[in-house]
């Protein structure tokens, strides 16, 4: 199998592709990110969307391959990567605990979406924008607090006490962890910040994962995107408190 991992996303935005260059970047390994390098057309045509789907083919970006094989959707390419890169726990148990953790991280961050898409991705936001404030007014009371206590309870109970989510070490989920909490900063900060006191260990994960020397490198470069209006995470401040 090649060594080269080739990874596919839309460019432009760092949505759930996000996840995965965090791993990538983490890992400090070279990679070919072929939404950058050869633009959007390359990343339909490689998935076979609108035409005629081979053998395997991922439904949609992000997906990754990696000699012969193509791995999609977010977590499962992030747990593969995190198993071949040294950001995955080290025992069976607690390999198939942290690919539950990053299911679950990808349930919070549809739930982040759906805050300014609450009935259909293919209508603008201001074609739902009703709808939206009803939604993100449960996100903020509810679903954001709850998904953030889960969080900061995996890394209170801990077995090894590592102060990560899972294990004795970071791995791929404390990425992602990290990348969710940015968005939130980004899309609702006035939100986040009421709940600061009650999640200071996952603010204090964040933190390490972010003066993580090769994160701390990828965020300073220009690889890294700025959050925008065209992603997952969007900022409408009648959505934030």
């Amino acid at each position: 199998m090649s060594d080269e991992f080739t990874f596919f996303y839309w460019p432009g935005i760092l949505g759930r592709g996000e996840f995965v260059r965090l791993v990538l970047e983490g890992a400090g390994v070279q990679y070919r990110d072929i939404g950058r390098e050869e633009g959007m057309a390359a990343v339909v045509e490689g998935a076979g969307i609108g035409g005629t789907r081979t053998a395997n083919a991922p439904f949609a970006p992000p997906y990754l391959r990696h000699g012969d094989t193509v791995v999609f959707q977010t977590a499962n390419i992030c747990a593969y990567l995190g198993l071949r890169l040294d950001l995955a726990p080290e025992t069976e148990k607690d390999r198939h605990f942290a690919l539950g953790v990053a299911l679950t991280v990808e349930d919070f961050v549809r739930e982040i979406h759906d805050t300014h898409h609450p009935i259909a991705v293919s209508k603008y936001y201001e074609d739902q924008k009703p709808e939206a404030m009803l939604r993100a007014e449960d996100f903020r009371s509810n679903r954001m607090p709850t998904f953030l206590q889960y969080f900061e309870t995996l890394i209170e109970t801990n077995p090894s006490q590592s102060e990560w989510l899972v294990g004795e070490e970071l791995t791929y989920c404390d990425l992602s962890l990290f990348q969710v909490v940015e968005g939130l900063r980004y899309a609702f900060p006035n939100a986040l910040l009421g709940l600061v006191g009650d999640i200071e260990r996952t603010t204090e994960l964040v933190e390490r994962v972010r003066n993580h020397e090769r994160i701390a490198a990828y965020l300073e470069s220009d690889r890294r995107l700025p959050f925008n209006q065209d992603g997952i995470f969007r900022h409408y401040p009648e959505l934030d408190i």
